[in-house]
């Protein structure tokens, strides 16, 4: 019997990368397919959120349970999937943001940490990016991360209580970005 869900919790799964950036595509294309795997219950939403900058506080004020699939330089071989919880997360080095599409995840993480309204349960579920230039679709090994990626989170909601049930008939995920492509499938 699974966990009831944590009183008056709330859980995001967030996506967030560049979809036109390659292998940064791989938060959008995650939470896309994790909605079209997975049905749940109340207090769980999902969002790809692209790649805002501070802009993106307003959708974590109220989330209790947190958890962000984005490419991430941790150091880890090329395509190798990485987990970060909240303090390994917030003390990653930053670096200048180059462009105003780099997303604003730990400035905004540190924002609500400031205020006393950063989510006490915090995962990120990352991939080391391959490929990140200008172009749609990602590298192999980012792509089976990926689906890898979409399960993972899965795991992680139902570990925390929430309710989470595969379909018995998955959706076709909305990969609009690659409408047209033709690649291999990933697994």
């Amino acid at each position: 019997m699974a966990p009831e869900r944590p009183e008056g919790g709330a859980a995001l799964v967030l996506g967030l990368g560049n979809v036109l950036m390659g292998d940064d595509g791989f938060g959008p294309y995650a939470v896309r397919l994790f909605e079209s795997r997975y049905e749940t219950g109340p207090g769980v939403s999902a969002l790809d959120a692209g790649t805002p900058g501070l802009d993106l506080t307003p959708y974590l004020l109220g989330v209790s349970h947190l958890v962000v699939l984005d490419t991430v330089r941790a150091g880890a071989p090329p395509g190798e999937r990485v987990l970060l919880d909240r303090e390994r997360l917030l003390a990653l080095p930053r670096g200048p943001r180059v462009n105003p599409h780099d997303p604003g995840l730990q400035e905004t993480l540190l924002t609500l940490d400031f205020a006393g309204r950063l989510p006490p349960w915090l995962l990120l579920v990352g991939v080391e990016p391959v490929r990140v230039e200008r172009g749609t679709g990602l590298t192999g090994a980012v792509r089976r991360a990926a689906h890898e990626a979409a399960d993972e989170a899965a795991r992680i909601l139902t570990g925390w209580g929430f309710e989470v049930h595969r379909r018995e008939i998955p959706l076709a995920p909305d990969i609009w970005w690659e409408k047209g492509r033709r690649e291999p499938p990933a697994v």
